[in-house]
């Protein structure tokens, strides 16, 4: 296959992955797009790409939501840029039931404002969707990015 069909291929599937018309079943190979990588992998639950509202880079998001086993998860500690950042997931019910934020960036007046504001907002717009397809905080990207990140840990140890 000459390189440019494959560039196009690889295009054409990015751009049906973004607008949510491209899905993989359990166990299927696919092309590695976001991770620099063209080899094929193998996933081992179904995976959706989550297009943004804003036009933003889609996020990939396991789709399994409500299938969390009850019990509290503590996902990885993550570096919030200004601190580290590490939340723990309440599963009730097969259900995201409250995240805790165990900690996060504090020390200067400005973390504490952004995350007084965004660490809430977070918190509702996760378990309204039950999953972490949610959008990032406008003026908290570093904190939302680190917050999905160990909540996405936190829901892999619950699965």
């Amino acid at each position: 296959m000459k390189s440019s069909t494959r560039l196009s291929a690889v295009l054409l599937s990015t751009v049906a992955l973004a607008a949510g018309a491209l899905s993989a079943p359990a166990g299927a190979a696919y092309w590695s797009l976001f991770s620099g990588s063209t080899s094929q992998s193998q996933q081992s639950a179904p995976v959706s790409v989550a297009p943004s509202s804003a036009g933003d880079a889609p996020s990939v998001v396991a789709s399994n939501a409500g299938n969390y086993r009850d019990g509290a998860y503590v996902g990885d500690v993550v570096d919030a840029y200004y601190g580290p950042l590490q939340v723990q997931a309440s599963i009730s019910g097969g259900r995201i039931a409250s995240v805790k934020v165990l900690q996060y960036p504090a020390d200067r007046r400005t973390s504490q404002r952004i995350n007084s504001q965004a660490l809430p907002e977070l918190q509702s717009e996760v378990i309204a969707a039950q999953n972490t397809r949610v959008d990032i905080v406008s003026g908290a990207t570093l904190t939302s990015e680190a917050y999905m990140r160990s909540l996405n840990s936190a829901l892999g140890k619950a699965r």
